[in-house]
């Protein structure tokens, strides 16, 4: 109890006084002489004051511009006198309470019930940091999707079936309106992630369960659903890599042999397949959870009373464990949704509203990357599309996954 009233008042003292201290040093070494000769360019000055730190810290031998070398010294004098103020009003902070926890303790005070007090408020303050972050996320989409909306209407905005958000730099250039109707992106995010992906994922993720669960002996399965969820660790850009470099170029040979005259190499087959192969083990450890979980009395009923293993498996365990393996499959859809690396490298960047797996076609995610890449200006519709789009991408995924966990909340309910 006394260790917590010393040691959690100073550490927070500390974390809250570092971004503070920074500025004061920052302020110090500005108004000295030395900092009042630095440019007036902001990227200058920052640089320069770079590397004066890291003399003053010791991360650097030497300096390549000799400003930086005469302010050194500024930022070694400033950085230890806000240090030791700093230091020494936590210690301070410290003694005072080890000395209020000190007159808190008598025989008859239960120091047990004081620490719980400490771990819970420690725990609630967890919880809403967390809590806290989300809403933060969620505001300032919110106030940069009304930006956008002001801009563009919501309804050219939800319905609209045409895609260019490139602002010309004149007024007479042709598309210097631009349009932004994000049906083919959301087309292109469902044909990828939840149709052809899914056909990847849920057989095969769902047989290797079964597999894993029914048949494989213990020894096999304790090799083989490690090596599966091996796959869930690989990066993604890894994953990009093997559908630009090996699986594209074999589904356009495809394409162009069952005679698909557009085939491209870019294609969302490609996309799709490997997509697919990258959230098995979701499908897969979700399922095989679900389906051990299911009461032992029900698999030796069915054998029991006649059934073979395959038709236990069809008409006892996969309906009793349904709920948890479509809780499984739609945090699968979710993951699918938000990809992107696999995307950018297989499917290409083209908004094209097309049923053809052989095609190009582009996902909500690339299309963020691509608007928020390089130097941007926060003003234009052009940038606040981005927004927009990662507003209603995180919409559908929060529907997604309050789905899934109520599925699975009722899965556990029943078997409990």
């Amino acid at each position: 109890y006394g260790f917590l009233w010393a040691a959690v008042p100073a550490l927070l003292f500390l974390a809250i006084w570092a971004p503070i201290q920074n500025g004061l040093v920052n302020q110090a070494v500005l108004t000295s002489p030395q900092g009042q000769q630095l440019p007036a360019f902001d990227l200058a000055r920052e640089s320069i004051m770079s590397e004066a730190r890291g003399l003053a810290t010791g991360e650097l031998a030497a300096a390549f511009n000799p400003k930086a070398t005469a302010l050194a010294p500024v930022f070694e004098q400033a950085l230890g006198f806000y240090g030791t103020m700093g230091g020494g009003f936590a210690l301070l902070l410290a003694i005072a309470g080890a000395a209020w926890a000190v007159t808190r303790v008598r025989v008859d005070f239960r120091a047990r019930t004081g620490v719980e007090r400490w771990i819970m408020g420690v725990l609630v303050a967890a919880s809403l940091i967390a809590i806290l972050t989300t809403v933060g996320i969620v505001l300032s989409l919110m106030f940069e999707t009304m930006r956008f909306f002001s801009m563009v209407s919501p309804t050219e905005f939800l319905f609209g079936t045409q895609w260019s958000p490139q602002m010309a730099l004149r007024a007479d250039q042709a598309g210097s309106s631009g349009a932004f109707g994000s049906v083919p992106l959301f087309w292109g995010t469902i044909f990828i992630g939840a149709i052809i992906a899914m056909i990847v994922a849920i057989p095969l993720g769902l047989m290797s369960a079964i597999f894993l669960t029914q048949y494989a002996p213990q020894k096999l399965r304790s090799v083989l659903k490690p090596a599966l969820e091996i796959l869930a660790g690989v990066p993604t850009v890894v994953y990009g890599y093997f559908a630009a470099l090996t699986v594209a170029p074999l589904v356009r040979d495809l394409g162009i042999s069952l005679g698909v005259t557009n085939a491209s190499s870019e294609s969302a087959l490609a996309a799709g397949l490997v997509m697919g192969i990258m959230i098995i083990p979701l499908v897969s450890s979700m399922s095989d959870d679900s389906i051990a979980a299911v009461p032992q009395a029900m698999r030796d009923g069915s054998l029991a009373l006649g059934a073979t293993r395959s038709e236990t498996i069809k008409k006892v365990l996969l309906p009793a464990a349904l709920p948890g393996v479509v809780g499984g499959i739609l945090l699968a859809v979710s993951r699918a949704i938000g990809e992107t690396m696999i995307v950018v490298m297989a499917a290409g960047l083209a908004a094209n509203m097309t049923a053809n797996p052989f095609g190009s076609v582009t996902t909500v995610t690339v299309q963020i990357v691509k608007l928020l890449t390089g130097d941007q200006e926060f003003d234009s519709p052009k940038t606040l599309a981005a927004f927009a789009l990662g507003l209603v991408l995180f919409v559908v995924t929060l529907i997604l996954n309050l789905i899934a966990l109520r599925v699975v909340r009722k899965y556990r309910e029943a078997y409990e």
